[in-house]
């Protein structure tokens, strides 16, 4: 019976990472819209309401097409694993009720996320289109330098409370958000999973301009919404893990939802106002400024951790 319940809370979960994402596609359209001083879309149900599922409708309806030189198998199965692997990562969200628990829910995520550029890789190289093995390598090496600072900005974070379970960074935040105490690692942490999702102005992998929409070139109908999902609910969940590290921790109200849905508002934000930075500035500033910063934030707040117990 547990297990029962256990599995019907995740169904539930997916069902509301599904229905969330598709309304943040919405939001994304009508922001960029208003931005663009333009409407976004109005037409289909109370002001555009019911416009993401008619999207989805007729994405998955298209007729898939596949290139003649492609590795099929892979080449079919794997934006189907990018899409599961980034709807796994929200198992470790520290509800009350009855899901798993994660002691370790951080080292889950750090790995959940090193298997996403796997999958980018793999749809890159095996469509077997020079755009897209160029956008498939650029995306790789983009998404493992910034793993490496992301996962530098987690340490200092894990630090001050010295544990993995992310229901513990609730305790810690009662008085103050971490926030305020480490802003700038805070700040890198928003540009890191900017890059980390392959968002403006950091979305080489699908650089309209240069590479012809990258490793995605050759994706159409189910394939390519399924990039597209997974690629919108990690933007999700790292506004979530912006929000429980950072400010305030996962708490049952209204507050919390408006913080998520806030970071995810400044993700689209962002996109409508700064152009794309240049692939080897992006480089530089992974290697050569948010390590360094991100390290000696590190040590700093190890020493502090000693001073203080």
């Amino acid at each position: 019976m547990d297990f029962l319940l256990i599995f019907l809370g995740f169904i539930i979960l997916i069902l509301g990472v599904l229905i969330g994402v598709a309304y943040l596609t919405l939001l994304e359209r009508k922001v960029l819209g208003y931005i663009q001083i333009r409407k976004g879309p109005n037409k289909v149900g109370f002001m555009g309401i019911l416009q993401p599922f008619s999207d989805a409708i007729k994405l998955f309806t298209k007729e898939q097409t596949y290139p003649l030189f492609s590795n099929y198998l892979s080449y079919y199965f794997s934006p189907v694993i990018s899409f599961i692997l980034s709807l796994m990562i929200w198992v470790m969200i520290p509800y009350y009720f009855n899901l798993v628990n994660f002691n370790l829910g951080i080292l889950f995520f750090l790995c959940c996320t090193s298997l996403g550029v796997y999958t980018l890789m793999v749809s890159g190289w095996s469509s077997n289109s020079n755009y897209a093995l160029l956008g498939g390598l650029r995306a790789v090496a983009q998404t493992i330098s910034y793993e490496v600072s992301l996962a530098l900005i987690l340490m200092s974070s894990i630090i001050m409370v010295m544990d993995f379970n992310l229901v513990i960074f609730m305790y810690y935040q009662n008085l103050i958000w971490f926030f305020f105490l480490m802003i700038p690692l805070g700040l890198c942490w928003f540009s890191s999973s900017l890059a980390e999702t392959n968002r403006t102005p950091f979305d080489f992998a699908e650089g309209e301009s240069e590479l012809v929409s990258g490793f995605n070139i050759e994706y159409s109908s189910g394939g390519f919404a399924l990039i597209f999902l997974a690629e919108y609910s990690s933007i999700l969940f790292m506004s979530l893990l912006f929000v429980l590290l950072y400010m305030g921790g996962y708490s049952l109200s209204i507050f919390f939802y408006l913080k998520l849905s806030l970071i995810s508002f400044l993700f689209i934000w962002v996109r409508g106002t700064l152009p794309r930075y240049r692939y080897d500035k992006l480089m530089y500033l992974a290697w050569k400024i948010y390590l360094p910063i991100s390290l000696n934030f590190l040590m700093f707040y190890l020493g502090l951790k000693i001073l203080l117990f």
